[in-house]
């Protein structure tokens, strides 16, 4: 028993030897140690062998199944990097690399990056805040009354637990002023979602950014101001931009701001892109009702939210919103 262990261990080391590649060194592994290889063939005979001398040739036939699997593996790596070396042996490192076709932001983000830019210049800070939200700080703090139809299901994302996904903004600057005393100048970009049907100009997930400003004396002259140097800043000095009166319960007074789209092949036409107004006084006493304080007696302020979207499409003359969620990559190549 303990020679024929040891003539199948020389035999398998030496046909392991021999293989000449991954293919051959497999079959000799089967051959060897398979179900019906050799030194399985061997081990089974250990029913026959007498007890006494059962430790000595299991010893030894353990030693045979270990230097049979370590010379497979030292095999592998030996051929294994020969075929490695035979892959590259005709490449020239020399050559310069293929060049791969450079990314890019999307428009939204392009966009986005640019209008913060402005209205952190005009003095606005940065405030986020959670996409889930409550009832109360996107509806009742800003003074939506129950029966508006912002509220119905039908046009808000509602979650079984009462919480819903924001439907504006806006949420931001409610938790912003139950922390924070005015003076409060702050912009929220982000995203929001309605139950709109999707079209040329509407999307049911899409992004904003809205701002705040609240101290004493604001006027809606400081709000005109601030919205027409922005979208001129953004835009070009030769914007047409028109405030639109608008009712919002959370603004008094209100305003929709449309700007001129001139798409390539189009005749120009006017695009709402924002609303905004005063600060409607009720929402200031919800606030200070909520947080106990009295932060904001006596102040003024005015808000607006902007479609970042709308922006893009006016800025870059684009006819279709949807083209923004396609994904499709001859079109995103144009802002790279």
């Amino acid at each position: 028993m303990k020679e024929q262990i040891v003539r199948v261990q020389d035999a398998a080391l030496g046909q392991i030897a021999a293989a000449k590649c991954i293919k051959d060194l497999e079959s000799a592994r089967v051959a060897i140690l398979g179900k019906n290889g050799a030194l399985t063939q061997v081990q089974q005979g250990m029913r026959n062998v007498p007890k006494e001398d059962k430790p000595a040739v299991g010893s030894l036939l353990n030693a045979a199944r270990c230097a049979i699997s370590a010379a497979l593996e030292t095999r592998t790596r030996e051929l294994q990097e020969q075929a490695d070396r035979a892959a590259i042996a005709n490449v020239d490192i020399t050559l310069p690399g293929a060049s791969l076709p450079p990314g890019g932001l999307h428009p939204i983000s392009l966009v986005r990056e640019e209008a913060v830019r402005i209205l952190r210049r005009m003095g606005f800070t940065l405030a986020d805040g959670p996409e889930i939200e409550d009832e109360w700080h996107c509806f009742d703090a800003l003074n939506t009354p129950a029966d508006h139809p912002a509220r119905n299901e039908k046009d808000t994302f509602y979650f079984d637990s009462g919480k819903l996904l924001r439907t504006q903004t806006s949420t931001v600057q409610a938790r912003v002023m139950e922390k924070q005393a005015p003076p409060v100048r702050i912009i929220c970009p982000g995203s929001a979602f309605r139950r709109d049907a999707i079209d040329a100009t509407h999307l049911s997930a899409f992004n904003q950014i809205e701002g705040l400003y609240v101290d004493r004396m604001v006027s809606v002259g400081d709000l005109k101001g601030t919205l027409e140097y922005f979208l001129k800043a953004l835009f070009g000095d030769n914007t047409a931009v028109r405030f639109r009166p608008h009712f919002f319960p959370f603004t008094e007074p209100s305003f929709e701001i449309d700007v001129l789209l001139q798409a390539t092949g189009q005749e120009p036409r006017w695009i709402e892109i924002a609303g905004c107004g005063m600060v409607n006084p009720a929402v200031f006493e919800n606030i200070d009702c909520k947080s106990g304080k009295d932060f904001y007696q006596g102040c003024t302020g005015f808000a607006f939210g902007i479609g970042l979207e709308r922006l893009a499409m006016i800025r870059w003359g684009i006819r279709d919103i949807r083209l923004l969620i396609e994904n499709d990559v001859r079109f995103l190549a144009q802002f790279q």
